[in-house]
C-alpha cells in the first residue's frame, strides 16, 4: 500500500512539468495555410503569392518556379534590370542594322552582312574575341558592385547613379518609383521582342520588318 502510494505521488510530480496539450499550435498552422491560401499572385491566380517578391516595384507575383525562394531577390532583380537593359539595346541595334545603319570604315571581313549573319562572320573575322573580352572585363567590374550589395551596401539592385541628365532630380520616392517601373516593363518587352526578331529574322531569312 506504501508502495502504490509513492509511486502515485512520484508520477503525479512528474506529470506538473509535463506540457499541457493544446490545439493553439494547430490553429497557428492552420491560420498560416489559410492566409497563403488567400493570398493569391496577381499574374497567375491559380498560384499563391511567392512572399519574397514582396516590396519591390514591379511585382505582380509572377514566380511559378519559386526562384526567389532561394536566390536573393536583390541578385534576381538586378539580373533583370541588367538583361532588360540590354535587350533594349540589342533590339535597337539589330533592327537598324538590318534597316541599313552601318558604322564607316567597315572593317575587312564584314561588308554586306544583315544582323542575323553578322555573329558567325565577326567570330571568324575575329572581332568577337574583343567584344567577348570587353564583355567579360564588364562582368567582371560590376560584380563587385554586386557582391557588396548582397552583403548590405545599400545599394538599390540596378542603381549606379547613372543620370547625367538630371531626370530623378527633386523627384519624389513615389516618381522615382513610377520610374523604375516604367524602365522594368520596357527592360521586359524588350526582352521578349529580342527573342522574336532574332528568331523571326533565322526563319523567313528577310531584314526589317521580318515578313
Amino acid at each position: 500500500m506504501k508502495l502504490s502510494l509513492l509511486l502515485a505521488s512520484f508520477f503525479s510530480a512528474t506529470a506538473a512539468f509535463a506540457p499541457v496539450a493544446t490545439n493553439s499550435g494547430a490553429q497557428t498552422k492552420t491560420a498560416l495555410h489559410v492566409a497563403e491560401r488567400s493570398e493569391r499572385s496577381e499574374a497567375l491566380p491559380f498560384l499563391p503569392k511567392p512572399a519574397n517578391l514582396g516590396g519591390y516595384v514591379g511585382d505582380v507575383g509572377f514566380d511559378p518556379l519559386r526562384i526567389s525562394d532561394y536566390v536573393p531577390m536583390d541578385y534576381l532583380r538586378e539580373a533583370e534590370l541588367k538583361h532588360g537593359r540590354i535587350c533594349m539595346l540589342a533590339w535597337l541595334g539589330f533592327v537598324s542594322v538590318d534597316m541599313g545603319l552601318r558604322i564607316y570604315p567597315l572593317p575587312p571581313g564584314l561588308e554586306g552582312l544583315t544582323s542575323a549573319t553578322a555573329h558567325n562572320a565577326s567570330v571568324q573575322q575575329g572581332g568577337m574575341a574583343h567584344i567577348f573580352l570587353t564583355i567579360a572585363f564588364l562582368e567582371m567590374a560590376s560584380w563587385l558592385s554586386v557582391s557588396a550589395m548582397l552583403q548590405g551596401s545599400g545599394r538599390k539592385p540596378g542603381d549606379f547613379g547613372f543620370d547625367p541628365l538630371g531626370y530623378l532630380k527633386d523627384k519624389t520616392e513615389e516618381e522615382k518609383d513610377f520610374v523604375a517601373l516604367q524602365e522594368l516593363k520596357n527592360g521586359r518587352l524588350a526582352m521578349l521582342a529580342f527573342g522574336g526578331v532574332v528568331t523571326q529574322s533565322i526563319l523567313i531569312g528577310k531584314g526589317f520588318p521580318y515578313v
